[in-house]
């Protein structure tokens, strides 16, 4: 973002307060600390108005496709390192349909991959995108694969260099709004055509080096292709980290905008590729698809990406509220923790170790775990006490007990003043919840 005095050069100064402010420069200011859209000002020029935005935008242009439920976004980071903020937008994870494989095969392989999911710490995670190939076999096989994907309303990768095809495919998943892999610099014009008419988004790639790869990102946007993916196409691990390291580096530090788009790779199904596609999720590419993506490979690879792109400045919350362990009855336990994903999820795994239902409450303490947030007053008698009266927890369960964890035992006294329930102090780690249950429904 430019300063406010780079910012008030552009600006009419007129100082006519029609954007609420007395001065230019007050708005300047304000609008340099991205407290007012450039548009409360009615006098600017075009001129400036194009400068401005330009030099306003992020690093790495964000980038979407596939309308097929959700649209993936990709690009649009402005760190280099996730704790110096955080990484905004996941790696997507795709598997390429090759047409040399045939019909029936690419058609399974998308199949798996839209079937490939799980959850985790709440988290429902899966791979996101097919990518459709024509390599050596029959264009009809990829128009046809094309047409699947399409049904499948799931997000589509494009591959071909032949343009003529690239049109025949776009036809059968106009809706889809798929990514077009690739021009390079044999096809970029017809590539660029393609892309143009139907506003999606372009791969570029197969460039000798990171200069000839910017130059074709630049001509491309300057024949009129905004939305560009980066296929920098390295051989080698190392290369390949290298590579996007230094766009990655060009686009946040530098501000070098020719790099400022985001990256994919496009790997095979060697033990190297795995390697590789991890390497990817870490530094730094949008968008990694592989040949063969199995769940050995696939679903460790999924958790890489939640760890690496959850954000380390917000804790992963689950919804405050009662929750069922098994099928509870009027009999059954209470307890509650907190609404800190891992220590729910922790909580509950113990719980149904010991094989007996329960009625589970979690309180909200902005996703901090039972000591921390009981230090930072967040967890309170009178928090418990109020999601106990909200859930209607003594209709739900007759033993007028609840099960509270042991480290917040000196909430005991004030908690059964409040609820007038049998307080049980429980154990200090959830571990020994198994057999605790066991003897309390005993």
């Amino acid at each position: 973002m430019p300063t406010a005095m780079e910012i008030y050069k552009l600006l009419p100064k007129k100082n006519c307060g029609e954007c609420k402010f007395p001065t230019c420069l007050a708005f300047a200011m304000q609008l340099a600390n991205q407290k007012v859209a450039l548009e409360a000002c009615p006098y600017v020029s075009p001129e400036s108005k194009t400068i401005l935005e330009e030099s306003g935008a992020p690093p790495i242009r964000l980038v979407s496709f596939g309308l097929g439920g959700e649209p993936l976004k990709i690009g649009d980071e402005t760190q280099l390192f996730r704790h110096d903020k955080t990484f905004y937008h996941p790696t997507v994870l795709g598997v390429i349909a090759d047409d040399s494989e045939g019909l029936d095969r690419m058609k399974a392989k998308m199949e798996a991959a839209k079937a490939a999911a799980f959850e985790r710490v709440g988290q429902r995670i899966r791979i996101d995108a097919v990518a459709v190939r024509h390599s050596s076999g029959s264009p009809q096989d990829f128009l046809e694969g094309v047409r699947h994907a399409a049904a499948m309303t799931f997000p589509v990768i494009l591959m071909t260099e032949d343009p003529k095809l690239m049109a025949e495919a776009l036809a059968m998943c106009t809706a889809s709004k798929p990514l077009l892999w690739r021009a390079t610099p044999q096809n970029l014009d017809a590539m660029v055509n393609v892309a143009k008419a139907c506003a999606f988004p372009l791969a570029i790639g197969g460039a000798g080096s990171l200069d000839e790869l910017s130059q074709l990102a630049d001509k491309a946007k300057k024949a009129g292709v905004v939305d560009i993916v980066l296929d920098p196409g390295d051989s080698s691990a190392g290369k390949m980290l290298e590579t996007l390291t230094i766009i990655r580096r060009a686009a946040v530090k530098k501000k070098f905008r020719p790099l400022g788009y985001p990256t994919m790779s496009v790997l095979g199904e060697s033990v190297e590729d795995r390697m590789k596609a991890a390497l990817g999720v870490m530094k730094y590419s949008s968008i990694v698809l592989m040949k063969e993506m199995p769940p050995e490979s696939a679903y460790p690879l999924m958790t890489l990406r939640q760890n690496i792109f959850t954000d380390p400045q917000v804790p992963i919350q689950v919804k405050p509220g009662m929750y069922t362990v098994g099928e509870p009855n009027e009999k059954s336990p209470v307890l509650f923790t907190t609404n800190f994903s891992l220590t729910y999820f922790t909580v509950r795994a113990d719980v149904e170790k010991s094989k007996i239902p329960v009625w589970l409450l979690v309180v909200d303490t902005d996703g901090q775990s039972v000591m921390t947030s009981f230090a930072a007053g967040k967890l309170t008698p009178e928090s418990v006490a109020a999601l106990i009266e909200s859930e209607k927890v003594k209709e739900k369960s007759t033993r007028n007990e609840i099960v509270i964890p042991g480290m917040v035992s000196r909430m005991s006294g004030k908690l059964n003043e409040l609820t007038g329930m049998k307080i049980v102090v429980g154990p200090r780690e959830s571990s020994g919840l198994p057999k605790m249950l066991k003897s309390v429904a005993g």
